[in-house]
């Protein structure tokens, strides 16, 4: 699975209260969350964001409140991965849940910019900065990975298994 985009740049800690503020939580719209998402961290993001972008960050990616709201409004805004040094634990599984790829790789978070595009392989774990020609490498996603991620999240997933099972 070839994920390709421009990307959105951030640093350190940024949080599930940055990525989707608190005031937006009582709504299930996963397009009104889209809306708003990092609004309060980048008022230029909702806006601007389009399908295939990607976002890279520093450490802690995700930390903060377990609210699953987080990975939706990313994804739902059209977010296709995010790449960071490392995740919240939380984050991470709830993005995986939801269908939306993630991967650490501390290289390509501290060597790629604003606006450059890269180009990622799940299957192989490879990040492409098309702007520089370096490559970096990431754990790439077990093939059952692989498979919820391209379902779109585990719901979708358990509901494929269910019917070949049926």
């Amino acid at each position: 699975m070839s994920i390709r985009g421009r990307v959105w740049k951030y640093g350190d800690n940024v949080d599930t209260d940055a990525i989707i503020p608190a005031r937006y939580l009582n709504t299930t719209s996963e397009q009104e969350l889209a809306s708003h998402a990092m609004e309060d961290w980048d008022a230029t993001f909702a806006a601007n964001v389009q399908p295939g972008d990607i976002i890279v960050a520093g450490k802690n990616f995700g930390c903060g409140s377990s609210r699953e709201h987080a990975p939706v409004a990313l994804k739902a805004s059209g977010i296709s991965c995010v790449v960071a040094e490392n995740f919240a634990r939380i984050f991470f599984r709830n993005s995986i849940n939801i269908g939306l790829p993630i991967l650490e790789c501390p290289e390509a978070a501290q060597a790629t910019e604003a606006g450059q595009t890269l180009e990622v392989d799940l299957a192989e774990g490879t990040i492409r900065n098309m702007d520089t020609g370096e490559t970096y490498s990431a754990v790439p996603y077990p093939e059952f990975m692989l498979a919820l991620i391209e379902a779109g999240g585990l719901i979708e997933y358990t509901r494929r298994q269910l019917q070949t099972e049926g």
